[in-house]
């Protein structure tokens, strides 16, 4: 299958650092030339300078693809309306905007794939094909599956700082607990105010050690020697991909239940899905009993690129069906 794999440009595939679409993008492609597709990657790379840009190419060069697939939400969609029928958009961000509804409304064409079932509450009606769930390479975060115990035991948070990514829980839940608390998360110009003003008074307790953002060499140890990673979210996180960077390693998720987590961590099993900084912090101990093989088992039984990949091209699939059908 020759298929074209259309990524967001505002970080390279895979990004050097924090990028969870371009990651996931390149996952795909990955897993899809390893099982023999054909797969041209349209991203940044120095050498498309404009989003405008690369949506022009991919126009010219459409006939020579059975499928593209736009990971870029939904500014193709007036210009490949003609060509809906050999198009997918796996829309990676949330949902729940006023402005959405009408939009896919409008171009009620566009086949589309959500990354969970709760990203696509808000719009019901919209062309949902399929969900397919993120997935990484089984060697990316390996199992560590020694339980940390000790002097030295942290819990981690890993993510962007925002008052939605409820760092400042986070910190709470760990101080509660009596552990110190690791952080590697990347501060954006929107949140540089919050960061200041919220986040860095925090950080004077020296059981809190911010580390900046890690890259993908880094996250196994980052995350492996954790108890638990803090997932204490404060809006519907379309997927999350931290969660199952840390379910790899075999390292339990503690997360609020927003968005997709009740979807991702299985309860009791990878983690524990809560509502409050009490019931955060009694199941630190209790995740730290946790089986992490079992755990690492769960996440290569349901996040793994290859499942990932075998969902995608289900989908592909579907579409030449659906155009076979409609010839006729």
């Amino acid at each position: 299958m020759k298929i074209a794999q259309i990524a967001p440009l505002a970080e390279s595939v895979p990004p050097r650092l924090y990028g969870g679409t371009e990651r996931v993008v390149s996952y795909l492609t990955e897993e899809l030339v390893r099982l023999g597709h054909d797969v041209t990657l349209f991203a940044a790379k120095n050498s498309l300078p404009a989003l405008s840009v690369m949506l022009e190419r991919v126009r010219r060069r459409a006939h020579e693809f059975d499928v593209l697939h736009f990971h870029i939400e939904s500014l193709h969609f007036p210009l490949f309306r003609a060509l809906a029928r050999k198009t997918v958009t796996t829309l990676h961000g949330r949902l729940d905007l006023p402005e959405l509804p009408p939009l896919f409304k409008e171009f009620p064409e566009m086949p589309l794939v959500s990354i969970s079932d709760s990203q696509r509450r808000c719009v019901p009606a919209a062309n949902w094909t399929a969900t397919v769930y993120h997935g990484l390479p089984a060697e990316i975060c390996p199992l560590n599956p020694a339980a940390p115990r000790g002097a030295g035991s942290y819990l981690a948070f890993l993510g962007g700082v925002s008052q939605e990514s409820g760092l400042d829980r986070a910190i709470e839940i760990a101080r509660r607990s009596g552990l110190r608390l690791r952080v590697a998360a990347k501060v954006d110009a929107a949140d540089e105010h919050y960061w200041r003003e919220s986040i860095v008074p925090l950080l004077r307790d020296p059981r809190v050690e911010f580390i900046g953002e890690v890259d993908e060499a880094g996250k196994p140890a980052f995350l492996g020697k954790a108890v638990a990673l803090l997932f204490p979210i404060d809006w519907p996180e379309p997927f999350g991909l931290a969660m199952i960077e840390a379910m790899s390693c075999g390292t339990p998720v503690i997360a609020w239940r927003r968005g997709s987590v009740p979807e991702i961590v299985d309860h009791g099993v990878t983690g524990f899905i809560v509502d409050s900084i009490d019931a955060a912090v009694a199941a630190v101990p209790r995740g730290a009993q946790l089986d992490r093989s079992r755990v690492r088992s769960r996440f290569e039984e349901r996040f793994s690129a290859a499942r990932m990949t075998r969902d995608y091209l289900s989908v592909y699939r579907s579409l030449g069906r659906t155009r076979a059908l409609r010839a006729i």
